[in-house]
């Protein structure tokens, strides 16, 4: 079994992604939930009927805030219906969820158990108010790996990625804790897109997980080639397991990233000091390592700039066959 981890997550097609990878290569201690793709009580149910699918009801199940710190909850049906988690067809779950807060079960198991790492795929609310509620488990975390922000363009705004935008003083309180943070932002999460003919793999397959995972891709399509007009269905938050189940997938630099709060145009923007990847010309060059000192605020947390995507796709299809 992998790393011990706690998956913070709003479900969410790509959310029941990062899932099945992260319940069958890591070990899952419990699951909390967050409002963001859709209300807390859908996302909380949507989580606990993907884990019925995997197989998978002992992994406890833990709701957390219904909006954000200091603003109201922005939802995404656009992207995942309704529901959050539109079209497959699943019954409600057996399971119910744990009665104790998310926040609370994040703090009380980082405090008792050494080594976990978080990994949050959805707005940073429980995050920072698990850091709030008890600053020492920036030091008992191993490190965070989040799915949000972009060291380029956003998508819910021209500057703002949807899981940022929607808490931005949450995301300005993890980005300056001290923990350790990767970041599969969007410019590194587009590189997972999602077509008809991995619907037609997954069918193949043909295990109940991979089934699962043709009908929310074959939604997930549909609803971002309308929305966005974009050519499939762009994974992003598996990106965030992924790179913890096999670092060798995404190609990083470390960088100081912050928060926009303030700027009409630019607020939940993750700003991005990539300055030191700069060669003489004025072009930013990721293919190589950084050759000149940082200039600005030290490094806090480390960007994926390149996907193996046909990595990520054998790692997602072997997922896939293992279930039963």
């Amino acid at each position: 079994m992998g790393r011990k981890v706690i998956l913070d997550c709003d479900p969410g097609h790509d959310d029941a992604f990062a899932m099945m990878l992260a319940v069958q290569h890591l070990e899952v201690l419990g699951i909390t939930t967050i409002g963001g793709n859709c209300t807390l009580e859908n996302v909380t149910k949507n989580a606990l009927k993907v884990l019925e699918v995997l197989g998978r009801t002992d992994i406890p199940v833990f709701a957390g805030h219904s909006c954000p710190m200091t603003v109201p909850l922005v939802t995404a049906p656009q992207f995942h219906g309704e529901t959050g988690l539109d079209g497959p067809v699943l019954p409600e779950p057996a399971v119910k969820a744990q009665e104790k807060h998310a926040v609370d079960f994040i703090v009380e198991t980082v405090m008792d158990t050494d080594d976990v790492t978080l990994i949050a795929t959805g707005p940073l609310t429980n995050i920072a108010a698990a850091i709030n509620r008890e600053p020492r488990i920036v030091e008992r975390v191993t490190e965070l790996s989040i799915m949000g922000g972009s060291v380029t363009y956003g998508n819910w705004t021209p500057t703002a990625e949807f899981n940022i935008f929607v808490d931005p003083e949450a995301a300005y309180r993890v980005f300056n804790s001290g923990l350790h943070i990767k970041m599969s932002g969007l410019n590194l999460t587009r590189q997972c897109c999602l077509t008809g003919e991995h619907v037609k793999k997954f069918r193949e397959i043909g295990t109940k997980a991979a089934n699962l995972a043709a009908d929310l891709t074959d939604f997930f399509i549909g609803a971002t080639v309308k929305s966005a007009e974009l050519t499939g269905a762009n994974m992003h938050d598996a990106c965030a397991v992924a790179w913890l189940i096999d670092p060798s997938l995404v190609k990083s630099a470390q960088m100081h990233i912050d928060i926009e709060l303030k700027g009409d145009l630019t607020r939940g923007m993750t700003v991005c000091d990539y300055r030191h990847l700069r060669g003489v010309e004025p072009e930013i060059d990721l293919h190589r390592e950084p050759q000149m000192a940082f200039r600005g605020e030290k490094p806090n947390a480390e960007a994926g700039l390149e996907l193996d995507f046909p990595g990520f796709m054998e790692l997602l299809y072997r997922t896939l066959t293992n279930y039963k």
